[in-house]
């Protein structure tokens, strides 16, 4: 469900019945420069992929190869 343009009642009152039967929701609005979005998703999961970084190796001085981060892959 995706409102705009409602009073704050409204949204509301609708979010909890989207909540309550498991509806994703999605209300916002523009107001010249200034707006507002929110989304009602419900429980959901993600992914997030973060690389590795190695280790610099202790026979490395120091120096630019000391500091460049090295990824794995």
């Amino acid at each position: 469900v995706c409102l705009t343009c409602c009073s704050r009642e409204s949204m509301v009152r609708i979010n909890q019945i989207c909540h309550k039967n498991g509806i994703k929701f999605f209300t916002g609005d523009v107001f010249g420069y200034h707006g507002y979005m929110f989304a009602d998703l419900g429980d959901h999961e993600f992914v997030e992929e973060k690389p590795k970084v190695a280790k610099v190796s202790a026979g490395v001085e120091d120096g630019p190869e000391a500091k460049r981060a090295r990824l794995e892959p």
